[in-house]
């Protein structure tokens, strides 16, 4: 594990002057910027003030966002396997699960450093207009029970004012874009190593796709289904569909068929750990390149 640890840093080593790291940043803070805007905007025209989470769960308490979010960690990490000319050198001391260990443990805490990032700029933008106290504000208020939250495309701001506090309500939304994001960044680690690099963000981008195809509404639209056929099409989706899976107001509240909360982090958990199991089995046929040299 020390030597998987310090292969770990020495990715971080390479984020130092790196360009595609800094944009990858910046468009994640111009997202948060984008996404909290009409929020900001209405608490200033209803002078009214938020609780500092507040635009942070609304703003990524919809699946758009969610996917949004997690297509930057595709420029983060379009490096992946990580290969440099370095790499050769740690083969000759460590064997390849041990490598393996050392790009797991780098995608996992640069995934859950991107998420700490868009979490503390999403604060950070509302901070003149908020207060930290685990209560909902006058805004949400607005929000949640008049039709202001329609207009906006704010989506079940009441389940959330319902069913927790503020702070439990933005860990509970930090777990499940934790674990949709892992399971795109884990895809597409597993394809590159079978596939390469274009096949992977192309089977990202797919996964994305799906989970915006499989959209009860559009279904609905599409077939024409009768009420009876659409609470079918609402619980089906809910329970396929990964963008679904970690939206937070997706799930049921007690008076449905959707999965519940545990469920969705269960069903990230095992892909997760499935998808990890896959790695370590493709990691012994894996063959290495090197540019400029042999296999």
């Amino acid at each position: 594990m020390k030597q998987a640890f310090t292969l770990c840093m020495i990715n971080y080593s390479h984020w130092r002057g790196n360009k595609r790291i800094l944009i990858s940043f910046l468009l994640g803070a111009v997202l948060c910027f984008l996404l909290t805007e009409k929020i900001m905007t209405f608490s200033k025209e209803q002078d009214s003030i938020l609780m500092i989470m507040e635009p942070f769960i609304w703003s990524f308490e919809d699946g758009q966002s969610i996917m949004l979010s997690s297509l930057i960690l595709i420029l983060l990490f379009a490096d992946m396997p990580f290969l440099d000319g370095s790499v050769p050198y740690y083969l000759i001391r460590i064997d390849r699960k041990q490598w393996l260990t050392g790009q797991l443990l780098y995608v996992i805490s640069a995934t859950l450093i991107y998420l700490g990032f868009i979490f503390v700029v999403t604060s950070l933008l509302c901070m003149r207009r908020a207060f930290p106290g685990n209560m909902w504000s006058e805004t949400a208020a607005r929000l949640g029970y008049t039709k202001a939250g329609e207009v906006l495309a704010v989506p079940a701001v009441i389940h959330a004012m319902e069913m927790s506090r503020p702070y439990k309500c933005a860990l509970i939304i930090v777990g499940l874009m934790l674990g949709y994001t892992l399971m795109s960044v884990l895809t597409m680690f597993v394809v590159n190593m079978w596939k390469g690099q274009l096949i992977a963000v192309l089977s990202v981008a797919g996964l994305h796709l799906f989970g915006i195809l499989l959209n009860p509404t559009w279904i609905t639209s599409l077939f024409h289904l009768s009420i009876e056929q659409q609470g079918i099409a609402r619980t089906i989706c809910g329970w396929l569909s990964p963008i679904r899976q970690a939206t937070f107001h997706c799930h049921n509240f007690g008076y449905d068929t959707l999965p519940r909360l545990w469920h969705s982090f269960l069903y990230f958990g095992i892909l997760a750990v499935l998808l990890i199991v896959l790695l370590y089995a493709s990691i012994r046929k894996y063959n290495f390149y090197f540019a400029g040299g042999e296999e």
